[in-house]
């Protein structure tokens, strides 16, 4: 199961360190996990100028990247991105910033990463938009999907260009678009792109950079990371002795005078014999994960929250009363951070007593929407935007690829308002579901877990 980018993302992740660590999901009996090294003693002054400096240029090489490529004009240049590289190098870029080539050239396929990774989301719009389409026929979406999964024939419709395949794919484009005005449908698809098609977020934010294997060596109990000096690089002391030969990504927090690398390494799935059991999972904030069969997990996840909201609300109120006197950010961000890495504790320390306690060969949970946090109430605003579901999928996601444990997400519409039981919609009030087709009743969470325990098993019976 591999590892989704914009999961990654969240976390400061690079789209070249997301691709490396997509490749290494390949490798059979293994799954990639990510390893955090952290610097021993405060980074001096000088040598994390250096470091951010490194950081501006890589984001300024990215940014250029963006906008000469991101937009229709780049489609025939950014597969498979050698023709963007040449273009690079001839720009003159590399000098005018005297950036180091193992930089350079990282940040720019960084930045055709996330180029192509924009180019996925605006063809699965559209791909989307074209089904809902009743006006079409089938043979016209047929024609729309035919251009969306040819690379080539999709760049030459947006850019209005003749279609030109390779062999039988000519001859089959040629049969489908005889049956459809095919100039009417270009530009549909057109209309679609402008619509839909954005370029990559420019960032001015020096937060870190990705560096290849070449430009740093271990040793010495810390790591010597290369500078945009010739032969000069900098020593960083580690609280580890590890040493890796990885494609690196370098954090930079500069408030705390810290730096922090992240390393994609494998670990070998671990296979149980006795994980046999189908669960069906229900999320929530106050108790992080109820089963179908009524065991609860996190039941404290709700006092995390309700408490870091609650700071965090009162910290910005304090903030907009005091911006006169400029207060200092140091000890917000660091007791934030304390915050988030206690709740992230707590999780993780949850979701290993749940595959212990279950052991289950399969996990069904319910695909929800985004959360909505406008209400009447600002601390349940509050809690709901602190909700740290995102973080729970992917840290249960990637236990159970560690633990071979299949992890299932099921369509989540209705699932809290059907019964388990009979598959009538039924009344909930005061955390209690009940149904009056059949008499069931039973608490809300554990009624949806039993609903995506048996929205599961259907699917995996149809399959």
């Amino acid at each position: 199961m591999p590892v989704k980018s914009g999961n990654l993302r969240r976390w400061g992740y690079s789209a070249k360190f997301q691709k490396v660590v997509e490749m290494m999901e390949i490798r059979p009996g293994t799954t990639c996990k990510t390893v955090c090294q952290y610097s021993r003693e405060p980074v001096p002054p000088e040598d994390m100028a250096k470091f951010r400096e490194i950081a501006a240029d890589y984001g300024k090489v990215k940014n250029y990247v963006y906008a000469r490529y991101g937009g229709v004009g780049g489609l025939l240049k950014i597969y498979p991105g050698y023709t963007v590289q040449n273009e690079m190098t001839a720009s003159g870029l590399r000098a005018e910033l005297s950036l180091p080539s193992v930089y350079f050239y990282l940040a720019v396929f960084e930045a055709l990463g996330d180029i192509k990774a924009q180019w996925t989301g605006t063809k699965a719009k559209i791909l989307k938009t074209v089904g809902q389409n009743e006006n079409f026929s089938p043979e016209e979406k047929h024609y729309l999907r035919f251009l969306l999964k040819a690379s080539n024939a999709f760049e030459a419709a947006v850019n209005q260009r003749p279609i030109r395949l390779p062999g039988k794919l000519q001859a089959r484009l040629e049969e489908v678009a005889a049956r459809v005005d095919a100039e009417k449908l270009h530009r549909y698809l057109r209309r679609l792109v402008r619509k839909y098609h954005t370029k990559p977020q420019k960032t001015s934010a020096a937060t870190g950079f990705s560096i290849a294997e070449r430009a740093y060596r271990y040793g010495d109990h810390g790591i010597y990371i290369s500078t945009k000096q010739s032969r000069k690089r900098i020593f960083v002391p580690l609280t580890d002795n590890n040493s890796y030969k990885n494609q690196l990504y370098i954090r930079l927090y500069p408030e705390r005078s810290a730096i922090e690398i992240r390393v994609p390494v494998y670990v070998a799935v671990q296979s149980h014999e006795d994980y046999t059991g189908e669960i069906g999972l229900a999320m929530g904030m106050f108790t992080m994960l109820t089963t179908h069969e009524g065991h609860s997990y996190g039941g404290r996840l709700g006092e995390y929250q309700t408490a870091y909201a609650e700071w965090m609300r009162n910290q910005t109120m304090s903030y907009s009363r005091n911006r006169a006197d400029n207060p200092g950010r140091k000890k917000y961000n660091a007791k934030k951070r304390r915050y988030v890495e206690q709740m992230h504790s707590y999780i993780n320390h949850e979701l290993n007593r749940f595959l212990r306690t279950e052991k289950p060969r399969i996990v069904y949970i319910p695909k929800l929407p985004r959360p909505k946090p406008n209400g009447v109430d600002k601390r349940i605003n509050n809690s709901v935007t602190m909700w740290q579901r995102g973080y729970i999928r992917e840290r249960l996601r990637q236990k159970c690829r560690e633990q071979s444990v299949e992890y299932v997400e099921v369509w989540g519409k209705g699932i809290s308002r059907e019964c388990c039981r009979c598959g009538a919609p039924g009344k909930k009030k005061d955390g209690v579901f009940s149904c009056p087709g059949c008499g069931y009743e039973a608490e809300e969470k554990v009624n949806t877990a039993g609903n995506a325990w048996k929205r599961g098993r259907e699917k995996e019976q149809e399959s």
